[in-house]
């Protein structure tokens, strides 16, 4: 057993649950919780939820292109990285392997970054535009190591997967894993010194 189970099982002793995992009963407990209880007031957000993701990222010191299709993302970010200096090596998130980046004169390992790589290219679970945030899950085609050690994190965000709000962002994650995967990252512009 893990560390992680060995917390969670001591916390569900002391809460006199049996056994190391929820039972199906307290799962359903949970779900009929969650969907009796409704959200509380939530703003009014503008329809157009691309250009205020964009505008709420780059409010955060974000950079924002648009592409009209995906296979244009490695010209994209090769563009990018010449602009800036910036190395044209460094690892991607294996589940956007299949995008032509040797094409583009870059040198991305499709892995989990090791410390070394100076820029990391990711995708998204989806991105929130109230507030220009991407939420990262993590699973072994997303490293979450990919958005976190490089000093460069490039992230390519379908319009599809812009949603309005925080609470959208977890719906669309019940729905899509059921039981949420083991990590899950907010990622709202670039790191700063206070983050550490």
């Amino acid at each position: 057993m893990g560390t992680r189970e060995e917390i969670l099982a001591k916390i569900r002793r002391r809460q006199r649950r049996g056994g190391s995992e929820p039972s199906a009963a307290e799962m359903l407990d949970r779900e009929t919780y969650l969907r009796r209880h409704p959200r509380g007031s939530l703003p009014e957000l503008p329809a157009d939820l691309v250009t205020l993701f964009r505008a709420r990222a780059e409010a955060s010191a974000s950079t924002t292109e648009r592409v009209s299709i995906e296979s244009e993302v490695p010209v994209a970010v090769a563009r990018y990285l010449d602009a800036h200096k910036l190395p044209k090596s460094g690892c991607v998130w294996p589940a956007l392997a299949r995008l032509d980046w040797a094409g583009a004169g870059l040198q991305l390992a499709a892995r989990g970054a090791d410390g070394e790589d100076a820029v990391g290219v990711t995708g998204v679970f989806c991105a929130l535009a109230e507030t220009g945030t991407l939420m990262m899950t993590s699973g072994p085609d997303t490293p979450a190591t990919v958005s976190l050690l490089p000093e460069t994190h490039v992230a390519v965000v379908p319009v599809e997967r812009i949603v309005a709000l925080m609470e959208d962002g977890w719906d669309l994650a019940r729905a899509q894993f059921g039981q949420l995967p083991r990590a899950v990252n907010f990622i709202s512009g670039p790191s700063r010194t206070g983050d550490i």
